[in-house]
């Protein structure tokens, strides 16, 4: 009977002592007197507002520094648009501190998303257009594929004057590209790089040799040549961006035409590709770097 009776004044002592620590961590007591006062916030924050990340943190800053919920906290911060990696920690006597990385947006991706530099996908919706940025479509699994083409075909379209505005893969493997001027390239499934090679080597003596006009789509899917189709330069021959006319007006000439008019195709062609004596050096990569993929 005695032995029991001191079991049970035992618990009772554990209980008293260990009851107010387990309330002060589970915030039932002691968020008043040990509360978190100051919000500290590291990192390179350009998109991500104070406002947005305050309220994410509050609900779990009210605790108090014992009973913060830290993973919670974190959470919330990390679903913040842009953000691409949070860290929350707590520092005494009264700071919460919350490291934040942002997303660098690399490229669009399809309709509703951006591609960072890491090749992480993030919602678009509440980060506004960026048009300044190429746009990329085709499966999540061909991530690496689609950025290294972008990269390859930057260096070899750069030195004619153009950029890759899009790049696309379709789920059976077939590439297709437009390029900044508004050229469409079909690439096709196979020999995807040395198709561009080439048609990067000609390019610029095509545009030359059709004075006025300007090449619309160009179809590399043929073993020894290219298909083009070519349109009406908008404003031919004229100051005019928007419509054309003859050279000689006042020699009989025709009237200016509705630009609509002029973005009809006017030639079809299949080129040959003439076979050089020797391959074309190497062109090193673009500057930009492959993201998440080194």
């Amino acid at each position: 009977m005695n032995a029991l009776l001191r079991i049970l004044a035992w618990s009772i002592a554990v209980a008293l002592v260990a009851l107010p620590v387990v309330a002060v961590v589970q915030g039932w007591i002691g968020a008043d007197r040990w509360p978190l006062r100051t919000l500290r916030v590291t990192g390179a924050l350009e998109r991500v507002g104070d406002d947005a990340l305050r309220t994410a943190v509050m609900p779990y800053a009210r605790q108090g520094f014992f009973a913060v919920d830290l993973a919670g906290a974190q959470d919330a911060v990390s679903r913040l648009a842009w953000v691409e990696r949070a860290e929350v920690r707590k520092r005494w006597p009264d700071v919460l501190e919350v490291r934040i990385s942002e997303h660098r947006p690399f490229a669009r991706w399809g309709e509703d998303r951006l591609l960072s530099e890491q090749g992480r996908l993030f919602p678009a919706a509440s980060v506004g257009p960026q048009p300044q940025l190429p746009r990329f479509d085709g499966p999540e699994a061909r991530i690496a594929d689609v950025v290294a083409l972008y990269n390859e075909s930057r260096a070899l379209f750069g030195p004619t004057g153009h950029d890759v505005g899009r790049l696309a893969i379709d789920t059976r493997g077939s590439w297709a590209m437009t390029l900044s001027n508004g050229t469409e390239v079909v690439i096709g499934s196979q020999q995807a790089r040395p198709r561009l090679e080439r048609f990067a080597r000609l390019l610029p003596r095509l545009v030359h040799e059709r004075t006025g006009q300007r090449l619309a789509r160009a179809d590399l899917r043929y073993t020894n040549g290219f298909a083009l189709t070519w349109e009406e330069a908008p404003g031919a021959g004229t100051g005019d961006p928007g419509l054309g006319r003859d050279a000689n007006p006042g020699r009989g000439g025709s009237a200016r035409r509705p630009a609509a008019l002029e973005a009809r195709p006017t030639a079809l062609s299949l080129l040959p590709i003439p076979d050089p004596e020797s391959r074309i050096p190497s062109i090193p990569h673009s500057p930009l770097p492959i993201p998440g993929l080194s």
